[in-house]
């Protein structure tokens, strides 16, 4: 059973860090184990108060789901899943977990080979830019936010792919 280590999660830190300087947007960084349960979160200066509990509920909700089912590739996938599909389960899934759930950009599921080993979640910028930094950090150490051998079926990486092409990222085809 492969495992996430903090010396990797710090690695990670370290590049989203360098991102957000370059964007001049701090942020807050969770990773979390396959099971939802924290391994590492840090809080750059001057970051919002609450992005630290955003961070770590968007990298638990990845977990959650992802766990779930291949359909959920990332954090905005599954936040337009939700809207398109059962907008109620979002909330719903908030109010039975305490409140960890946190669907939006920025989160992302960690595969080493076919495993998933965790997730991470950013959070203080916008979506957009918080996807930005996790694609930069994720390119920089090899993190793969995909099982190696890709079993998603024909209908589910369609579907993905339209919810890709409807929010503007056609480049990120399955």
């Amino acid at each position: 059973m492969a495992k996430l280590q903090l010396a990797e999660c710090r690695q990670f830190f370290l590049a989203v860090i360098e991102k957000a300087e370059a964007m001049q947007v701090p942020v807050s960084i969770a990773v979390v184990g396959p099971e939802g349960h924290l391994i590492a979160l840090e809080r750059m200066d001057n970051a919002g108060w609450i992005t630290p509990e955003t961070a770590w509920a968007k990298a638990f909700t990845m977990s959650a789901f992802r766990s779930m089912s291949p359909r959920f590739q990332d954090g905005l996938v599954t936040q337009h899943w939700l809207r398109e599909r059962n907008p109620q389960l979002a909330v719903n899934a908030a109010v039975f977990t305490g409140g960890k759930i946190f669907i939006s950009g920025g989160a992302a599921p960690i595969f080493k080979d076919n495993e998933m080993v965790g997730a991470y979640g950013i959070s203080g910028g916008t979506s957009d830019q918080d996807e930005e930094m996790g694609n930069h950090a994720r390119a920089k150490l090899g993190w793969q936010h995909r099982p190696a051998v890709d079993d998603t079926t024909p209908e589910v990486k369609q579907h993905i792919n339209q919810i890709y092409d409807k929010i503007g990222l056609g480049k990120a085809q399955l």
